[in-house]
């Protein structure tokens, strides 16, 4: 048997995802769901576990961003050699959108895991001389263009993908809708089901068959971020036959086409990305049972070189068995401070060549990257800006690095990024200095989360899903101060693993709470207690980093949404019939 038809016999598993954040050089991601995507894979297949996953090629990625002096975003594409990296595949698939035929192909990259199992990801690509112009660029840009393009991309996604699984000879017992763009997928598997009887014919017995085999993470905790298409839209592109059986079967809501809903409708396991999320989720749809399993980060991925040699030498398994980072608490505080100086100076390196500011590793540095989306409020720490340069001035100096994009179409977004930088400038003196760093990525991501002293995070509740840059930022011994939502309701443990700003009807009451918390306990403790601080560190490795990490969520989702039959006393044995596939 060959090790292709090894893998496709093995892969009862089906993970379908709009972006997926696979390597640095591919910019097939534009944040939060992607990366998590992209862990979530590199983690299964550290756990061997038999999967395959579906995306789109984004030929011309998702956007390189400019900032100007005075913070103003523009944006370019990013064109991407995708038939040099990845591996052109035989079958194509041609679905109908919009009455044309769409022809789609399939590029493979391979995702190997730390004992060697291979994961195949296949992205999605419509550029064929045979297909219409309007349709050969659908796999080029990521979130891009208007709602119909959205809806025929998705199309892409959804059916075509299911389709070209069966091409590529998988037969998946599991179809996992990474959010609801992938939902389409549920009419190809219906239209399946039916055997070419007519979709009208398909009865709550044809819809419960269908139900088996999907499961649906919703990552979405306001009703605006779920995708909704008009009726005139489902009608023109993906046919009346299918637009009615949609709305016959519940999937149209307020007149619309909703793919969460379509999602919720078919799968027989729903789940938020929090313990928060499953809450608020549950409270948006409440005719529905939806569990939570919280994200996670890839332990490897996102811990930096110096802090790894550190787990290396004490946990020598750590990257097999993330757990393990448990007995993290047993390492030398000394060995984590150094270990996290080291990654602070390449902080500051390329912070230097970025900008040309020289900060310095002795101060105090807060990072905050994030997309600057409105909700997330980049600029609550200068709510009172003179109290902020004080506080600089008074403990001995402080450094702020922010980074984030604003989607091109967000103009508040793109107006939360200049008032920071028009700030920073205001507030520049020799005690305070404050950077933001354009083009937020993978490997810059990994550079703060890893080189900063503390993470702040400051969403408006209950908007945060989860969020995970926290979580990379305790793999490296970074402690968060943060707003009491997402996964940071389930990680903090004040005054050891960070601290929580305290809930507040205003943001300025918000505001207080952090700058107390910079004023009375955190800066003193950094710059007087140096020994306490690195307990801090230590603790959150320990605590936050053994946990929030993709190989204990994979895990979850096995047992509960993927394989529940399986359940057993014990995790590891309800593994083993899978794993042994």
């Amino acid at each position: 048997m060959t090790e292709l038809a090894s893998a496709q016999e093995r892969s009862v598993v089906a993970y379908f995802s709009m972006e997926i954040a696979v390597d640095p050089s591919m910019p097939t991601y534009s944040g939060g769901l992607g990366v998590l995507a992209g862990d979530t894979l590199r983690s299964a297949a550290d756990l061997s576990l038999p999967l395959v996953a579906l995306t789109l090629a984004h030929r011309k990625g998702y956007f390189r961003q400019h900032l100007d002096a005075n913070g103003i975003q523009t944006e370019e594409t990013q064109p991407w050699d995708i038939e040099s990296q990845l591996t052109a595949e035989k079958p194509t698939v041609t679905i109908v959108v919009e009455g044309r035929p769409v022809t789609i192909r399939a590029w493979r990259h391979d995702v190997i895991g730390v004992t060697g199992h291979t994961i195949p990801i296949y992205f999605l690509d419509t550029n064929l001389e045979r297909n219409d112009p309007r349709d050969r660029i659908l796999t080029d840009h990521l979130y891009g263009g208007d709602g119909d393009y959205r809806l025929r991309q998705e199309a892409v996604l959804g059916i075509g993908g299911a389709r070209m699984l069966e091409a590529l000879d998988y037969r998946p017992i599991v179809y996992h809708m990474n959010e609801g763009h992938a939902a389409l997928l549920t009419i190809a598997l219906l239209e399946k089901q039916l055997f070419g009887s007519p979709l009208d014919s398909a009865d709550e017995s044809t819809v419960e068959a269908v139900r088996r085999r999907c499961v649906f993470t919703t990552h979405t905790p306001v009703p605006a971020g779920h995708d909704r298409f008009s009726a005139d839209q489902s009608n023109r592109i993906l046919g009346p036959e299918r637009t009615h059986t949609f709305e016959r079967l519940g999937c149209f809501h307020d007149g619309l086409l909703n793919m969460t809903y379509i999602a919720l409708r078919f799968a027989r396991y729903v789940n938020g990305v929090a313990m928060q999320h499953g809450k608020v989720s549950r409270a948006m749809f409440p005719e529905y049972r939806i569990d939570a399993i919280t994200n996670g980060v890839h332990a490897a991925t996102w811990t930096s070189p110096a802090i790894q040699a550190a787990f290396d030498r004490h946990m020598p398994r750590w990257r097999q068995d993330n757990i393990s980072l448990r007995y993290a608490i047993d390492i030398p505080e000394e060995e984590i401070e150094q270990a996290h100086r080291e990654s602070k100076l390449a902080l500051i390196e390329a912070v230097k060549e970025r900008t040309g500011v020289q900060l310095r590793p002795e101060i105090f540095t807060i990072g905050f990257a994030r997309r600057a989306a409105t909700y997330k409020r980049c600029d609550l720490l200068f709510t009172e800006p003179e109290r902020l340069v004080k506080m600089a001035h008074e403990h001995g100096g402080l450094q702020v690095i922010y980074s984030g994009k604003a989607h091109p179409a967000d103009e508040p977004g793109k107006a939360k990024i200049r008032r920071v930088i028009e700030l920073a400038k205001e507030l520049d003196n020799a005690d305070l200095t404050i950077v933001y760093l354009e083009n937020y990525e993978w490997q810059l991501g990994a550079l703060l989360t890893g080189g900063v002293d503390l993470w702040l995070n400051t969403p408006k509740r209950p908007y945060e899903a989860s969020g995970t840059s926290g979580m990379k930022a305790a793999l490296n011994g970074v402690p968060s101060l943060s707003i009491l939502d997402g996964w940071w309701i389930e990680g903090w443990i004040e005054g050891v693993t960070g601290w929580a700003i305290a809930d507040h009807d205003t943001d300025e009451g918000e505001a207080a709470s952090l700058y107390e918390h910079l004023e009375q306990v955190i800066l003193p403790l950094y710059y007087t207690d140096q020994n306490q601080w690195k307990r801090i560190m230590r603790s959150t490795i320990a605590l936050n980093g053994s946990y929030f990490n993709t190989q204990r969520m994979i895990e979850q989702y096995i047992l509960n949404a993927y394989f529940p039959e399986h359940r057993r006393d014990h995790s590891a044995a309800a593994l083993e019939p899978i794993l042994a596939q």
